[in-house]
């Protein structure tokens, strides 16, 4: 049974925390990892779920600059996933931002159906594959796996952004079982072989269509040689089923390629200084909380 336009996941219809969202801080996991480049890997294969659902396929089909200008909506999407986790009062005002920016987002697909950004079902689809992500790259890419009480304070926390990106409170899942419950059913009957997906996969490889002409032979070798790898983790860390909607082929010797580019990531990222390893809101986030809280010691040991 798929979960339908408004129908609750998982909890009793009506029951909608009104408690004003807590931004993230310190001492979060997200905080760690959020903002790490390489909590990015998989975001090709997020972005790939979202656009199989047929809403969100649609809206991006007609409303998104994906095909002018990937990178430029790359990194507004980087910058705003971002501000969710960094941006203490400014990620509340970022999950309003986000929610007027989409309420006149629609478009009508080739059957002469009509699907809105801001319905229900999609815009938790959209968040709630993040922590698909989360527990993916951690499979693949973490130096050490997650154990069960980092999984579940990551969909705690994950439930907390929910409420920061106005989710609907009976669309986020009660649980971990209930969470891939939903999952599961998602891919299985709601998820189709958009061709919004299948274009993201062939971009890959290709220069950027707003390269300038005198500097595309020159970025030609580089595209193609990341999206090779790009392509590899993208494929990769799709599950199964929707790997095999999409017509996806994946053998044993693809998943030991993916498993080793792993690994060496996996595995040097932590050596790398903490400027290189995360993303500029999130460094210097870091920065400025480290020195709050140096600030705070002073002003509590100082003389009276």
């Amino acid at each position: 049974m798929t979960v339908t336009e408004g129908t609750p996941a998982t909890r009793p219809a009506g029951q909608e925390r009104r408690d004003e969202p807590v931004p993230f801080g310190p001492g979060s996991l997200l905080w760690d990892q959020m903002g790490l480049y390489t909590s990015a890997i998989a975001g090709n294969s997020v972005f790939i779920l979202q656009v199989m659902h047929p809403a969100i396929g649609t809206v991006v089909d007609r409303l998104s600059s994906f095909r002018t200008d990937p990178l430029g909506r790359a990194a507004r999407s980087f910058a705003s996933v971002q501000t969710w986790v960094y941006g203490g009062q400014t990620a509340i005002d970022e999950g309003k931002r986000l929610r007027e920016m989409h309420k006149p987002l629609s478009a009508v697909d080739e059957e002469g159906r009509r699907h809105h950004a801001l319905s229900a079902e999609p815009w938790a689809w959209v968040h709630l594959t993040g922590f698909y992500a989360a527990v993916t790259a951690a499979k693949y890419f973490a130096p050490a796996p997650m154990t069960e009480e980092e999984e579940q304070q990551i969909f705690d926390e994950f439930l907390q952004l929910g409420r920061i990106l106005r989710v609907p409170e009976r669309m986020l899942p009660a649980s971990i079982p209930d969470y891939w419950a939903y999952f599961d059913d998602m891919v299985a009957g709601t998820l189709v072989p958009h061709k919004v997906a299948h274009e993201v996969l062939a971009q890959m490889g290709r220069v950027p269509p707003n390269v300038p002409k005198p500097l595309r032979p020159a970025v030609a070798p580089l595209s193609a040689a990341g999206g090779r790898i790009g392509r590899l983790i993208t494929v990769g860390t799709l599950p199964e089923a929707a790997r095999e909607k999409l017509g996806l082929s994946w053998s044993a010797a693809d998943e030991r390629r993916l498993r080793l580019a792993a690994q060496v990531i996996g595995r040097s990222t932590p050596l790398l200084p903490e400027r290189v390893r995360y993303m500029p809101i999130a460094y210097r986030a870091r920065q400025a909380a480290r020195a709050q809280e140096r600030l705070e010691r002073a002003l509590a040991h100082r003389p009276m």
